[in-house]
């Protein structure tokens, strides 16, 4: 589980394919803290290390990533150069600071707009149909790992600012018109969408059946 609170930039080393694709990634990581089997959230998809190494800057670790997140992911379009979002999996004890991100992306959306206001930015995006129920005006919304408030919501399409800071330590900054993005609605929402669908379509259990 994260909070959607980036917490390092990372780097794609290489992309090497086969029955899975491995990917390597150069991270500011120690490397004595990544224990192979950890779960470290990329671009707000998790995945899993296999393999890592100690290097100067911290860590280079391995990932395979299978058909299916590439599929539903941005993840079968990165190329080595590419930085991206990276989290460490929430610890008991660690502060909640963004909302529960479960590192189960969604679906991938596209940035329609961008708008630079004195050092914000502001993005229009638009998800796929099937996610546009799930996304609320001041709810919350992790894109691309980052956890983010919901600022208007029209269609299907949702508005973000993103505060400097953001920009800066994150790959939001870069993000430009036509850029493909990954959604993780809030996992809250789900679980109601769910309940309100089993409340229309099973009996409660204290009803009497004839």
């Amino acid at each position: 589980m994260f909070t959607g609170l980036v917490s390092a930039l990372g780097r794609i080393v290489s992309i090497k394919d086969g029955d899975v694709r491995r990917m390597t990634v150069s991270s500011p990581y120690d490397a004595d803290t990544i224990a192979l089997g950890a779960s470290i959230a990329h671009a707000g998809v998790c995945l899993t290390v296999v393999a890592c190494r100690k290097t100067q800057m911290g860590a280079e670790y391995d990932l395979d990533v299978s058909p299916e997140t590439l599929s539903k992911t941005t993840l079968g379009s990165w190329k080595a150069g590419d930085g991206v979002n990276l989290e460490r999996a929430l610890k008991v004890g660690d502060e909640l600071g963004g909302h529960i991100v479960q590192g189960h992306v969604d679906g991938v959306g596209r940035v329609t707009a961008r708008t630079d206001e004195d050092g914000w930015i502001r993005f229009i995006v638009e998800a796929p149909t099937d996610l546009s129920p799930f996304i609320a005006y001041k709810g919350s919304i992790a894109v691309d790992g980052v956890s983010l408030t919901v600022n208007r919501v029209e269609g299907d399409e949702f508005e973000l600012m993103i505060i400097p800071h953001t920009a800066e330590v994150t790959t939001l900054g870069a993000l430009q018109a036509g850029a493909r993005v990954n959604l993780e609605v809030d996992v809250m929402a789900r679980y109601a969408a769910r309940l309100m669908q089993a409340r229309d379509v099973a009996p409660l259990n204290n009803e009497v059946q004839s």
